[in-house]
């Protein structure tokens, strides 16, 4: 069974600062472990791959990224550069990797060329963005030239958790909640329905959507989403689709990164189908062999497991 994984980090010694803030989230020794193995790219990557049986990995740059520098135009020089290193990785690994292009939404024309640029000449598969950028998020207006390019070019744009613009009052005085344990999660499911509600999708309806961690609880709720919507004051918004779920099970592909649990998957697949859900190791800050035993052995079809495994991402990605 071909095995494919799309939420597979690395970093860049000139960009791995960026990430500078994420330290603080995590215990000392976990945090120095996963910043050595982002920066490997082939050394411990490619063993670790072959013993796990993970046959392809879709490599995207960490968390938050360039999305942290402030200065557009250094963005722009780093979105170049990392996604040049990322192809030419592919090339010298053709048959073990893929990528995700790194995007400099700081300067919204700008990441629409680079996303052509990065899907047309460099080969690679969409982009990965890390939340917010500066504050701004993807149903922004002035971002709306991005999404008719991935939209144009066919191609997804993965929707990935960073630190937030700013911190929820609830989890004052609880830093142990703040990042991928929780906030991250509500955060992401929360811009999964700005754009929902703010007309990405009715603007662009065949726009491809990727989110990891198996939907960041999306798949739970999506019920009650639409219950609330005939409740609530629609605030002169309205939805081309009628209901927010519409656009879940439209729009939406999800991956298994992060959440090696049965229950999750199983509501996963009962929500959105078999075809929406690929494969992911969230690497290095999960175990790939963690990953790829709980994709061998979960209870499910084994027509299923072979979508989630590669047959969606292949379709998906054309890999």
């Amino acid at each position: 069974m071909r095995t494919i994984g799309l939420e597979e980090h690395f970093v860049t010694p000139d960009l791995a600062a960026y990430g500078a803030g994420s330290a603080s989230i995590a215990q000392p020794s976990a945090w120095a472990e996963a910043s050595r193995r982002l920066l490997d790219l082939t050394e411990e990557r490619l063993p670790a791959m072959d013993t796990a049986g993970l046959d392809v990995q879709v490599l995207s740059l960490n968390s938050p990224g360039i999305q942290a520098e402030k200065d557009p135009a250094v963005a722009v020089r780093h979105a170049i550069a990392v996604n040049d290193l990322l192809a030419a990785t592919i090339a010298e690994n053709p048959t073990r990797f893929s990528g995700f292009a790194a995007l400099p939404l700081q300067d919204p024309q700008a990441a629409a060329k680079e996303l052509e640029r990065a899907v047309t000449q460099l080969g690679l598969k969409g982009a990965l963005v890390n939340a917010h950028t500066q504050g701004r998020y993807l149903d922004d207006l002035t971002l709306r030239v991005v999404w008719e390019q991935a939209a144009g070019l066919d191609v997804p744009l993965y929707l990935h958790p960073a630190n937030g613009a700013d911190t929820a009052h609830v989890l004052s005085g609880h830093p142990e909640m703040v990042g991928p344990m929780w906030s991250w999660g509500t955060d992401m499911a929360s811009h999964v329905l700005r754009l929902i509600f703010g007309g990405v999708f009715d603007d662009f309806p065949d726009a491809k959507l990727l989110l990891g961690h198996m939907g960041e609880g999306l798949p739970y709720v999506m019920w009650r989403l639409d219950s609330r919507w005939g409740f609530h004051n629609h605030h002169g918004v309205e939805l081309a689709r009628g209901n927010p779920s519409e656009y879940l099970r439209h729009n939406l592909y999800i991956t298994t990164s992060g959440v090696c649990d049965a229950p999750p998957l199983l509501c996963a697949l009962l929500a959105l189908g078999a075809d929406r859900i690929l494969f992911g190791t969230d690497y290095p800050f999960e175990e790939m062999s963690v990953a790829t035993d709980f994709l061998r052995t979960a209870p499910i079809s084994e027509a299923d497991r072979h979508k989630i495994a590669s047959g969606n991402a292949e379709a998906l990605l054309r890999l």
